[in-house]
């Protein structure tokens, strides 16, 4: 459970600090002898500041109810 609950708080932050992840995909590959042609797409996956809110009360309850049973 503490684990989980650093992971989420972690994730929580990182979501509020960038919003979102960015990746880049090769498209299109194109070999014409010795020149190699390749297009890169990026992409971006936005994540709602709601969800990055969630993400860090989530871990912080299952981080503070997991430091509670050790005591």
């Amino acid at each position: 459970m503490r684990m989980i609950g650093i992971i989420l708080l972690i994730v929580g932050v990182i979501s509020l600090v960038w919003g979102g992840i960015t990746y880049v995909k090769d498209r299109d590959t194109v070999d014409l002898g010795v020149v190699k042609v390749t297009t890169e797409e990026k992409d971006r996956i936005s994540i709602p500041p709601v969800l990055g809110i969630v993400a860090l009360i989530a871990g912080g309850v299952l981080f503070g109810m997991s430091s509670r049973k050790r005591a």
